[in-house]
Parts: C-alpha cells; structure tokens; sequence
C-alpha cells in the first residue's frame, strides 16, 4: 500500500526562516508599525493573511494588508537566486522516493517564491506533488493544506508522515490525522513543537536522514 511524506518547505527543506522574519519587520517597518522580529519569527509559517491578522490583530486597519503583503513579496523576491536548502533536504526526498514513499510538499507559498524553494532543493524528480497556497481556502494551522497533500498522493492519514518546523504545521498535521515529525532548523523551540503535536524531533534533514531507521518512517 502506497505511504506518503509530506513536507513543508520554509524552514523545514529550504534555509529561509529568517529572511521572512527580515523582510516581514521590514514590510510593517514601512507601513509603520513596529513589531518584534521574535514575535515575526513565531509567526512565520502562517499564510501572508493569517501572519498580518496574527501580528496585527483582527482590529487592524485591513486596507493594509495587500500592501504589506505586496511589500514583504517584493523584498523576499530580492533573494529567489540565493536561497539555500538545508543540510539533507535533497538527499532525504531522495532516500525516501527511493524507499518506495510518495513525496508530497504541502507550503503557503506559490508562483515564483515556489518554484524558487524547488530550484533550492534540487529533488523535483522526487516530488510526487504539490499543494501550495493556491490550492486551498485556509492555511496552516488549518489541516486542509496536509488533507489536500493526501488527497494528492492518494493516501490515507495512516500511511502518510508529516514533517515541519513550526507550531502551525504540527497543529495543521495534528488536525489532518498524520503523524508528524518536527525539526528544529526553524528556530522554533523542541518544546513548542512538541506541545503542538510532534512525535519526534530531529535537529534537520541530514539528521532525519541518518535516522530513518528509528524514525516514524521506519514502518512498512
């Protein structure tokens, strides 16, 4: 019976966590307000809507929010040519796609910001699909973004293994019935994502990889 890994990609596979965090302060610091990076930071994960109303609140003057999310577009496209990916994220894809698992990436992110995360990881020949932003109604920590990734690859919750670097997609692959697998190259906290639903944690990719075997991958 067909199994499905299903990814997120910011912080998880790909080295941008911080960018966002840089140019989302940047994005409000031109719009005039002033919001922390750290709490930027905790944020991110969020679909571009759901990051300004959590950082915002719902009290927020909402003419705002397509030119925030316009800006903070137009500053992170300025590092599409120089984003990296994270130590093993092609190799596990292509570990896993050989050890017969579909590999699905489920991401807030579209258009040219999602084809520049792919030409980061180098494995498109592994990826069975992709559900991006514009394939759903509510981002993480909704379950639909997982749940569409499923329904892609064709899987049940029970054959399938979420991995991500945030509290929303842990709350997201919580939701969706999957197991899921956190890793810390987020910056968030093993604890944080422990509490929102992680099974294990591992530090990235490369460790993830080097520990399959005792991995919730390891399952038949």
């Amino acid at each position: 019976m067909d199994r499905a890994a299903v990814f997120d990609v910011d912080g998880t596979l790909v080295d941008t966590n911080h960018l966002h965090v840089t140019t989302w302060w940047e994005a409000f610091r031109q719009a005039g307000h002033q919001v922390t990076m750290n709490a930027v930071h905790h944020s991110v994960g969020l679909g571009s809507g759901d990051l300004i109303a959590h950082l915002l609140g719902e009290d927020r003057d909402r003419s705002q929010d397509d030119e925030l999310s316009a800006a903070h577009t137009a500053l992170y496209g300025q590092y599409f040519d120089r984003l990296a990916p994270l130590p093993g994220a092609g190799e596990l894809l292509r570990r896993l796609h050989r050890d017969g698992w579909r590999v699905v990436l489920a991401t807030s992110a579209s258009g040219p910001e999602l084809a520049a995360l792919r030409r980061a990881i180098d494995a498109d020949d592994t990826i069975a699909a992709t559900a991006s932003a514009d394939d759903v109604t509510r981002g993480k920590p909704a379950p639909e973004p997982v749940e569409h990734a499923l329904e892609l690859a064709g899987v049940p919750a029970d054959r399938a293994v979420f991995v991500g670097d945030t509290v929303w997609d842990m709350r997201a692959g919580t939701k969706a019935g999957v197991r899921c697998v956190g890793v810390l190259c987020g910056g968030i906290p093993r604890s944080d994502l422990v509490a929102a639903g992680a099974e294990e944690i591992y530090a990235d990719p490369a460790d993830l990889l080097g520990s399959l075997a005792d991995s919730p991958f390891s399952g038949g």
